[in-house]
Order: structure tokens, then sequence, then C-alpha cells
């Protein structure tokens, strides 16, 4: 996979989580290089990965998910190397790292049903599966528009099940019909919101993206 022109920066630590080829759950320190916009090489991972599995990757407070589009073995006992891909819709960690002249982020398919960007707040909501027999789940969403959410998780519900999610507009209580739209195991799970009005989808909006350039007026 050809992903730009890469950096000559040396190799990054990044923080690496998601569900191994095993099936297991894994969270560790890996190196990343050849980086680029639209993804990098990590190398000295202890965990099986499979061609198509998504994971995360966080450098200092930025996260984004990535698939993994090629696999090899490192030459060194239980460490493998692999090739990732930044999933579309997410902010790359590193591209304050990305050289000048880099080929710069790719901009939304003219055909992307989504209609709201996606911003990297942090926002309460309340998850109940409607399938029954589960309590509500009080979580945080880690990005989210008018139209749907990223919910981070280790075992993450199907695909399909339908939602029940509850969140709070100013002084307004929200509930509004869901459904799972993507499940990464060991990652988490991307959420439409099927129910919501345009005019409280446009208002849930405008208070999202308040709170995204509040939260980074506090950085500078």
């Amino acid at each position: 996979m050809e992903t730009g022109q890469k950096t000559g920066v040396a190799d990054l630590l990044v923080r690496v989580w998601g569900m191994g080829a095993n099936g297991r759950a894994f969270f560790q320190n890996v190196y990343a290089r050849n980086l680029s916009y639209e993804g990098a090489l990590l190398s000295g991972i202890d965990h099986p990965l499979n061609q198509g599995d998504v994971i995360g990757l966080q450098l200092d407070d930025k996260k984004a998910r990535f698939r993994v589009v090629s696999v090899k073995d490192a030459g060194l006992p239980q460490k493998i190397q692999a090739e990732v891909q930044i999933i579309s819709g997410q902010e790359c960690p590193w591209k304050q790292f990305v050289a000048a002249g880099s080929s710069p982020p790719p901009a939304a398919r003219p055909n992307d049903k989504r209609r709201y960007d996606r911003l990297k707040v942090r926002f309460p909501v309340e998850l109940r599966d409607d399938r029954g027999g589960g309590s509500p789940m009080q979580t945080n969403a880690s990005d989210i528009s008018g139209r749907g959410c990223y919910v981070e998780s280790l075992v993450p519900l199907p695909l399909g099940t339908p939602l029940s999610i509850t969140f709070w507009i100013d002084a307004d209580k929200i509930t509004t019909p869901a459904v799972v739209r993507t499940s990464d195991p060991g990652v988490g799970m991307g959420i439409e919101f099927t129910g919501l009005p345009n005019s409280t989808q446009e208002r849930f909006q405008k208070l999202l993206e308040k709170m995204a350039e509040e939260a980074n007026a506090t950085r500078f």
C-alpha cells in the first residue's frame, strides 16, 4: 500500500489496542514509522493480527481508528509488523510530524452519507439494548455528531443491534432510537441515531461544535 510521502521522523512510540486474532483483547506500546496522513508501519506488536482488523492508536491525547492492511513476521520471537491505514473520517494523530509536501488528508467522498462532521468531544450518553435483558450503560462517546457517535468498548454490541440512546441538550432530555452500524472487537462500535428530527440534529451539532471550540481554546 502506498500511503503518500513518508516522513523522515524517527520512530514514534504509540499506544495500540484492539482484539487480536486469538480473540483476546490487548493493549501495548509499539513503534510507528513511515508516517503519512493515511497510515503507518507498526513494529514490535506482541499479539497476532489479521488483515482487515480494526485497532485503536493513541499518540499523546490524540486517538484514531485504523484498519490493518498487511501483517508480517518481524523476525523476532512473538513480534510482528503491521501496516495500517486510517479509517475515513478519523483525524491523523501524528499529522504535525508529517513532512511538508506530503499529501493532505483526503477530502470527504462526494457520496459520503454523513451529514455532519464527527467531533472529538467526550459526551455522556446512556445506551439501552432494545433486545432486552440488560441494564442501561452509562458511557462517553469518543467522537460524535448530530447523526451518530462512536463508543469505545472492548466488547462492542453486534452489528445491527437496535438501541435507545438518551442524552441531554442543555436542559432537554433527548431519547432516540439508534442502531449499531459498525462493530470493531476490542475497539468499539459506531452508532447511528435513527430517530432524531432534523431540527434536533442541527441543534445538537451546534452544541457539539461549541464544546469542541471551547475545548480547543483551553489548549492555548
